[in-house]
């Protein structure tokens, strides 16, 4: 089997392509669930946030190029569209990636701590679809316990710069000071959050935070002081802007150029700044061209970013060595795992046979049988079928006089006499009644 990471990010293509490949959070178990059915296709995960989308697949040999196929043909794109700015990873090069994601080193923000919480959400999604095995289980796992790691070893997480600080600081160098702001948060989700609390920080003079559920923007005024506004009241608040901070999962524009124009009218031309940090986008492209608005989207705010990178380097260094070596820990693992192991078919072969047996108890009670004779079968019947195998196997090799074999399971089940032999010939008659 292979491990296969494809994807496109901020580095390798342009915003209005990664909007036609985001996945929206409500359709991402239904998009998961056919995935997983692909031909070929054992695991899966998808990633999507503002600045990425990705797939992880655990595929059977020949079927690598599956879920490029499954991408073009869920977003209806062709593949010359979407080929050159695609990235592939397969095996220890797609661990490697996954670490660096969650650890920030792929971020626009070099250590930003919000996408391990995108890949939690991420891990989640694919467990209540069931497209989790035991080989991506182990890897998200050990994916939490590096970024943990690099986040206590390393200084990479010092003074964390989100996506929503840089949006902030963005709207200080244009608005000096902020106490005399009103600022409009579209979207209830972390990012918006985030703002809100640097946006506090800050001490803004009014903060309104709209949301398509009312409950929810309530909620989140609430923490902050700020007024709460349902999306359908837009048209009747956004004059009151200084600056718009917007980030929702919408699929659909929530702020047009006829809104905006509106808006600005309003204000008597007093400059608006807006910045548009979702993907799909929230405000319509064209809103730029409106005279005293300065919209800003996601990939504006990567020169703001770049300030911040240099005295992170250094920590982004360490964080690599520390990646490195657990991309090597799991992949011994997996070795291990996908290598012939009869320990492995052993313990599914007596879970399979345990729960068969649980089951068969089960029944038993229902039936009216006392808890002594469940319990009684249960054991009996759990411990013959265990020992059946094995036992005539051993004698069988006591009786073609098998000594290699014999002292092989002395020193497996740690015999106290040391007469394997005579354990199978022990073993009972009718040992195999039930199974």
């Amino acid at each position: 089997m292979a491990l296969i990471a494809l994807g496109l990010n901020h580095l390798t293509a342009p915003l209005e392509l990664r909007e036609k490949v985001a996945f929206e959070p409500a359709t991402t178990t239904a998009a998961l669930s056919d995935l997983a059915r692909q031909p070929g296709v054992n695991e899966a995960l998808i990633l999507s946030t503002c600045n990425r989308t990705e797939l992880y697949v655990e595929v059977e040999p020949g079927a690598e190029s599956v879920s490029q196929r499954w991408l073009l043909e869920h977003h209806r794109l062709t593949g010359r569209r979407l080929d050159e700015f695609l990235y592939r990873h397969a095996d220890q090069a797609a661990v490697r990636h996954l670490f660096r994601v969650a650890t920030g080193l792929d971020s626009m923000v070099l250590g930003e701590p919000q996408i391990l919480g995108q890949v939690k959400d991420a891990y989640q999604a694919a467990r209540g679809a069931g497209t989790l095995g035991a080989p991506m289980e182990r890897l998200l796992q050990q994916t939490f316990a590096v970024a943990k790691r690099v986040r206590t070893e390393t200084r990479i997480g010092a003074n964390p710069v989100s996506i929503a600080y840089t949006a902030v600081r963005l709207a200080e160098r244009l608005f000096a000071d902020l106490s005399q702001a009103c600022v409009l948060l579209i979207g209830a989700g972390e990012t918006i959050e985030l703002a809100a609390r640097h946006l506090v920080e800050s001490r803004v003079r009014r903060l309104i935070v709209a949301n398509r559920t009312l409950e929810n923007a309530q909620a989140l005024a609430g923490r902050f002081s700020a007024y709460a506004i349902a999306l359908a009241d837009l048209p009747q608040h956004l004059a009151e802007a200084d600056v718009v901070l917007s980030s929702t999962a919408s699929q659909e524009t929530v702020l047009s150029r006829d809104m905006v124009e509106k808006a600005i009218r309003a204000r008597r031309r007093r400059p608006m700044f807006m910045v548009d940090i979702a993907v799909p986008r929230d405000i319509d492209p064209a809103v730029a061209e409106i005279e005293d608005v300065f919209l800003y989207t996601i990939d504006d705010l990567r020169e703001v970013i770049d300030d911040n990178l240099r005295s992170r380097q250094a920590a982004a260094r360490e964080a690599e060595v520390v990646i490195d070596l657990q991309v090597e820990h799991y992949l011994a693992w997996r070795r291990a795992l996908l290598t012939h192991n009869p320990l492995l078919a052993m313990r599914r072969d007596a879970e399979t046979r345990r729960d068969a047996v649980l089951l068969r108890a089960r029944r038993l009670l229902e039936g009216g049988r006392s808890p002594e004779q469940a319990l009684e079968y249960l054991a009996n019947t759990l411990t013959n079928k265990l020992l059946h195998a094995p036992s005539a196997n051993l004698r069988a090799a006591a009786q073609r006089g098998d000594q290699e074999l014999l002292r092989a399971a002395e020193r497996l089940f740690d015999s106290a006499d040391g007469r394997a032999g005579d354990v199978a010939d022990d073993a009972p008659e009718n040992v195999d009644k039930d199974a």
